[in-house]
């Protein structure tokens, strides 16, 4: 079952880096657009997804990059939020393929301890990233801008070129 779990983070940063690709080379305004019913901004959405996931790795190993990624910092670059993306996906992933499908998280909020199992995190860190990509491809849409395909389909596409590649590099 670890396996099966990590195969959806392993979707989820695929899909977090083509985001990102997708929006590297828009311009400010495209990048500062937001729309009704969505987070925020292209760029604030973007540093709301990574720091995100910053947070549940966080919540399952007790470590959190320093600086950690905040809401409120200067958008850091695309460069910075790729780098960032890959360790909390390969951090997620890590996660994933060594789960106990028993473990239990004692997680504060608003200033007392839940325990939580852990598969609920796993569920809100994949529900979180799909819907935030959601709305970032919805305020691209709504400028003329194509966003990425980033459903399952594109996924398998794009593994099996990968795999295509690698096998001819061999």
């Amino acid at each position: 079952m670890a396996t099966l779990i990590a195969d959806f983070f392993k979707y989820n940063l695929w899909a977090n880096l083509q985001m990102l690709d997708a929006c590297a080379n828009l311009d400010d305004a495209q990048l500062d657009a937001s729309s009704e019913g969505t987070f925020g901004s292209v760029r604030e959405t973007l540093v709301h997804i990574i720091g995100a996931e910053e947070g549940y790795v966080h919540r399952f190993t007790g470590q959190r990059p320093e600086p950690a990624l905040h809401e409120d910092d200067l958008f850091p670059g695309f460069d910075e939020l790729r780098r960032r993306a890959r360790h909390t996906g390969e951090g997620l992933i890590a996660i994933a393929e060594q789960f106990d499908a028993g473990q239990v998280l004692h997680l504060p909020y608003q200033g007392q301890i839940y325990d939580v199992p852990g598969i609920l995190v796993l569920v809100q860190a994949i529900n979180h990233g799909v819907d935030h990509r959601s709305q970032v491809a919805t305020i691209l849409s709504q400028q003329g801008v194509t966003p990425p395909e980033l459903d399952g389909w594109s996924y398998y596409l794009a593994c099996e070129d990968a795999m295509r590649k690698s096998d001819e590099m061999r």
